[in-house]
């Protein structure tokens, strides 16, 4: 199991702000401060709605279907893994052209919630977390550094504008190709715990 720290650096990176914050800024940035902070505001509610029934819903099905926790963690990273690679390659493709979004503020947020918010492979991680453990207080735990990182996610978008400019703009840039080599990194190391935890290699669950 993960201690505290690993499952904060394992949602941020999933499911942090890192991965919204030029998309959102792109597809926002001909709406009023007002329109904005709305969508903003519901991307996040509908966002931490969504994972966490996600998460709970999927960790249910999955000891229902006697899926083992190291073939969630394989299919985890598997998902992480080809992700991580589309945001490294990205860097080197050219840059389609901004989209606005929907006029209807409900139908925005929902455009930008999935997968800007919340990614499939941050619902895995949820999925693969809860059913690694059956202690109520890491089950507590997991959920309060969920709704943490979330809550990131949610400064993050409000506060786009400012941090999407000059200087900031550079250091983030910089940040997010190192990102993007830890999550393929990341990746990697989440398949070979759990192909440990199936024995295939030797070696204890990393």
């Amino acid at each position: 199991m993960f201690g505290i720290g690993e499952i904060f650096i394992l949602f941020f990176v999933t499911l942090g702000p890192f991965k919204l914050l030029g998309p959102f800024e792109q597809q926002t940035r001909d709406l009023s401060p007002s329109a904005l902070r709305g969508i903003a505001v519901r991307a996040f509610m509908i966002g931490l709605a969504a994972v966490i029934i996600g998460g709970t819903l999927g960790a249910a099905l999955a000891m229902k279907w006697r899926i083992s926790v190291p073939a969630i963690e394989i299919a985890t990273g598997l998902i992480l893994f080809l992700v991580a690679m589309r945001l490294v390659m990205a860097a080197y493709e050219p840059m389609p052209p901004p989209q606005p979004p929907p006029t209807a503020p409900m139908a925005a947020a929902l455009r930008l919630t999935f997968p800007l918010v919340v990614s499939p492979y941050g619902i895995a991680a949820l999925i693969a977390l809860l059913a690694a453990t059956d202690d109520p207080s890491m089950v507590r735990a997991i959920y309060v550094i969920l709704i943490v990182v979330m809550a990131l996610n949610l400064l993050a978008m409000l506060y786009v504008r400012s941090i999407m400019r000059g200087p900031t703009l550079l250091v983030l840039q910089v940040l997010g190709s190192v990102l993007g080599v830890l999550q393929v990194a990341l990746a990697v190391q989440i398949v070979i715990r759990g192909l440990r935890g199936l024995q295939v290699i030797p070696g204890l669950p990393a």
